[in-house]
């Protein structure tokens, strides 16, 4: 396995409780914003004690890219990124209907070269509370799991494969998603 991959700073649970606890904070404040826009909120999708790596910031870059891409036809009124120890964030909030704008994520997370490593939430107010589309709501399967293309919230919560089998294959998507980005 490459180690360069996983060579960032090791984080505790305490620092990720803390860094999820922000990021709803955050997520709050821009939607409080315009309670009529959507948010997107992104993340890299990575289990284990390591958040962030200069790998790691590669490759959400370029899924940066294609949600702007996926999002030219408006002009955001936020556009925030962030990268810290506790992992990469990214928050776009958009005139766009939730639906519309899951459906786009969607297509990025099946289909990207790097899609299965973020999780690209859309979320919006409803009241005081925040709202997360889910795929269910639009008739979608669920995502599937990195190893064995089971529901990945099963295998996750099951904790049905190791940290070790989970990062094997994270380095074999990253890798790939090199060569097809040399071709």
């Amino acid at each position: 396995m490459s180690n360069s991959i996983f060579s960032g700073s090791k984080i505790s649970l305490s620092e990720m409780l803390a860094a999820r606890e922000l990021r709803v904070k955050t997520q709050r404040e821009l939607l409080s914003a315009d309670t009529e826009e959507v948010l997107l909120s992104a993340t890299m999708n990575i289990p284990g004690p390591v958040k962030y790596s200069e790998t790691f910031s590669q490759v959400f870059q370029r899924v940066m890219e294609d949600i702007e891409e996926a999002v030219n036809d408006v002009t955001p009124l936020v556009n925030l990124f962030r990268e810290e120890p506790t992992g990469i964030e990214y928050y776009l909030l958009v005139p766009l209907a939730k639906e519309e704008l899951k459906h786009r994520m969607v297509e990025i997370e099946e289909n990207h070269d790097y899609g299965r490593l973020v999780d690209l939430d859309v979320l919006s107010m409803d009241g005081e509370e925040i709202q997360a589309i889910g795929r269910a709501e639009l008739n979608l399967l669920p995502r599937k799991c990195f190893v064995c293309d089971a529901n990945a919230k099963i295998c996750g919560r099951s904790r049905r494969h190791t940290i070790e089998e989970i990062q094997t294959k994270i380095v074999e998507i990253v890798e790939k998603g090199k060569v097809h980005q040399n071709d």
